[in-house]
């Protein structure tokens, strides 16, 4: 049975256990409030490295700073810059095919002297892939080589021996959202960007559902209400087709279905600009051959990505054989809520 005396101090080194975390975030706070002051021409220059990168960032680190930088890069990653994790000690066993000359190297080592960064910082400054170090020792070698470096040193650590890694860890980490959402804001990342980047989180996960599951076959117009003429349909037939249907459009298709065109509101104008006689003309004559089109098992943000590419606002829905199976436009894509 445990003395009573025993049983007072254990109470009691439970009760101060509230004390010591307390001492732990204060300890952290004052390390993530110093970076404020720290912020310098470093820091710009980080930007000004990463917004002009043609390729991606690769965040790389061992140890807790490898912790910090995988999740420095799902920040970077989910806000509008494009990065992955590349694990420091397996870069420089085959991971290090990852990193291209167009990328750029965010490197997390508290010392600054991680062996491991530094074996690979010679091979990266060859491919001519810019350097980003964060560290806690501006004068390290990891900071000397970099092209910009972040100070994210921390006075001392949380742990009461001064040796894990903690309040340093955790200014590494907010120094990385800062990055991550300086970056943002110099972007313009908006709203609407971020959606579809987080299918899957609670507050959009009806907007996820749609974005995964919503096909074109889902919100085409079928039946009757895709506009079709006949090869040989003159211009007023084909016009009202489309006022008909609505669309700004009509198909144009021979006697099996299949699609040989398109005709639109564009194609018109431009018929009627040439001086063509519409009573005279066959759709044909003025349609646009080979247009667009899209499968109807694809999914509807394909359809998106289509016409966005292309500048356009309404989609042919086919089958390998190009036979006419439906239509899309912007509208039934915003009714739908795909954008």
């Amino acid at each position: 049975m445990m003395p009573v005396r025993d049983k007072d101090d254990r109470r009691q080194q439970l009760a101060d256990t509230v004390e010591y975390a307390r001492e732990v975030l204060d300890t952290e706070a004052r390390a993530v409030l110093a970076l404020k002051d720290r912020l310098d021409g470093g820091f710009v220059e980080a930007v000004r490295i990463i917004l002009a990168c043609r390729g991606r960032i690769v965040v790389s680190g061992i140890g807790k700073s490898g912790h910090i930088a995988r999740k420095i890069a799902s920040t970077l990653a989910s806000t509008g810059t494009p990065a992955f994790f590349v694990h420091a000690a397996e870069a420089s066993h085959g991971d290090l095919g990852m990193i291209t000359r167009h990328d750029v190297l965010l490197a997390l080592s508290n010392s600054g002297e991680s062996t491991e960064l530094l074996t690979i910082v010679p091979l990266i400054k060859r491919q001519g892939a810019k350097l980003i170090a964060l560290t806690g020792n501006p004068g390290s070698s990891l900071a000397r080589e970099a092209d910009a470096h972040l100070y994210a040193g921390a006075e001392m650590e949380a742990c009461p021996l001064n040796l894990a890694p903690t309040a340093s860890t955790t200014a590494a980490l907010a120094l990385g959202d800062a990055l991550a959402v300086a970056l943002m804001k110099v972007k313009g990342f908006k709203d609407q960007d971020f959606k579809p980047l987080h299918p899957g989180g609670g507050l959009q996960h009806e907007v996820g559902r749609r974005i995964r599951l919503t096909h074109v076959r889902d919100i085409m117009r079928t039946g009757g209400g895709v506009p079709a003429v006949a090869a040989d349909a003159m211009l007023p037939a084909a016009i009202g087709e489309m006022s008909a249907k609505g669309m700004g459009m009509t198909a144009v298709v021979d006697s099996g279905g299949r699609v040989l065109g398109i005709f639109t509101d564009g194609d018109l104008r431009r018929a009627l600009q040439r001086g063509v006689d519409p009573g005279a003309t066959p759709v044909s004559a003025v349609m646009t051959r080979e247009p667009r089109s899209i499968a109807p098992d694809r999914l509807a943000t394909e359809a998106v990505r289509i016409m966005e590419d292309h500048r356009i606002n309404r989609l042919l829905v086919t089958d390998e054989q190009r036979t006419l199976l439906g239509a899309l436009n912007l509208d039934d894509l915003f009714r739908a809520k795909v954008i």
